[in-house]
């Protein structure tokens, strides 16, 4: 007999002036990061900004190559960072915006897959969830309370 596994998400969205000023701040440092990406190729702009436990805040952005797929998106170009720099102090809240280098508007972008698995990752090393924030074209923002939520059937244990 087909047994059917089900897996419920749940984003929440939030007007801006719902934010606490720290997720509003995060959210203004990928703006930020974004427009410094290298992204010559695509010209989609991509900025994330990250809280560590210790206080500490982080920014970077997508990073393109002529050598496809050679590029790196800015959740794993900041996650490694923090990682390398910062190995035993847990990532918090990863904020993420994007969007077309001549546009105004933002576009809602999750985290694609290798990101995700990342994000899960570091998830897995600190036991704890990353809230993750994501900047709309109507200037609200979905938060997600951790990678489940993006990624419900997700590698968690290759041994199990």
């Amino acid at each position: 007999m087909v047994k059917r596994l089900e897996r419920t998400v749940l984003l929440s969205e939030y007007e801006w002036n719902e934010l606490t000023s720290e997720d509003q701040g995060l959210i203004q440092m990928a703006k930020t990061a974004g427009k410094n990406a290298h992204a010559p190729y695509s010209n989609f702009m991509v900025g994330a900004a990250l809280l560590l436990d210790n206080g500490e805040t982080l920014h970077a952005n997508n990073q393109e190559n002529v050598s496809f797929p050679g590029g790196v998106c800015a959740e794993r170009v900041l996650l490694t960072y923090a990682h390398a720099n910062y190995p035993n102090v847990a990532p918090l809240k990863l904020a993420i915006t994007a969007k077309r280098r001549e546009g105004e508007r933002y576009a809602s972008v999750t985290p694609c897959g290798i990101c995700r698995q990342t994000i899960s990752e570091m998830e897995m090393i600190f036991k704890q969830s990353i809230e993750i924030l994501i900047l709309t074209p109507e200037g609200k923002v979905l938060k997600a309370e951790g990678i489940d939520q993006l990624l419900p059937f997700k590698f968690s244990d290759l041994n199990g």
